[in-house]
């Protein structure tokens, strides 16, 4: 017989759980890595930066568990901190499509999205029409979202060949676009591709990074030719 779900904490409970969550990451702010999260890793966000490092995120994350209503309170903050917090203890089970849009929309930064793409979202149901979806979007950060939710499903084994070879034609439609963030998840997702083991996979990643290398546009050229470099790498 299936095991019963948990029932869910009150939502009273759930607020005071990330009140006390927020003081705690306020405790464990550095001013010194706040400045370095846009003069280092060039992550530039207009929402209220505590500076709390992501080994210590990590760390309060995993003592959490899954929690997507809590996951949901933290996001409601408006916090980078706590916002980072919450895409890693949020349930992919219990994400929806709705909740997607919602916060990709409050995503301003690599940082944020990388780590939702990263961390669950690739486990999503929902990821490969988010995928199609983002692609599209004139936004820089939701395109990367796109493209970095992609790199992370062909990393952690989501999707099917099929899927993926779909997510060669995105980045080949959309790899003229100059912009850094866009371009380097786009790469990132050819090159995750051209690792998998399939052998489909990988002729089909190297053709269309020769076919990007040869490209009278420079950022497709950038493009064809870091992945090239990449599969040359990793075939030694």
């Amino acid at each position: 017989m299936a095991a019963k779900k948990k029932a869910a904490p009150k939502q009273a409970a759930k607020l005071a759980d990330a009140k006390a969550l927020v003081a705690e990451l306020k405790r464990h702010g550095s001013p010194t890595y706040k400045v370095d999260m846009s003069a280092r890793f060039g992550m530039v966000t207009k929402a209220p930066v505590l500076g709390v490092a992501v080994g210590t995120l990590r760390a309060i994350a995993k003592r959490i568990g899954y929690d997507h209503v809590l996951a949901e309170e933290l996001w409601a903050t408006g916090i980078h901190d706590a916002r980072m917090l919450a895409t890693m203890v949020d349930d992919p089970a219990d994400v929806t499509p709705a909740q997607m849009e919602r916060w990709v929309k409050d995503m301003d930064n690599w940082g944020i999205v990388d780590t939702a793409c990263f961390h669950y979202w690739d486990r999503s149901p929902h990821a490969f029409a988010k995928i199609e979806k983002w692609s599209k979007s004139k936004d820089e950060f939701v395109k990367r979202a796109a493209f970095a939710l992609l790199a992370s499903c062909a990393l952690h084994k989501q999707g099917t060949d099929e899927q993926m070879l779909r997510g060669l034609e995105l980045i080949k439609r959309e790899a003229s676009d100059p912009r850094n963030f866009v371009k380097k998840a786009a790469n990132w997702a050819l090159r995750a591709i051209g690792g998998k083991k399939s052998p489909k996979l990988r002729a089909a990643a190297r053709e269309l990074a020769e076919q990007l290398a040869s490209s009278d546009d420079a950022t497709e050229r950038w493009n064809g030719k870091d992945a090239l470099r990449a599969f040359a790498k990793g075939d030694k």
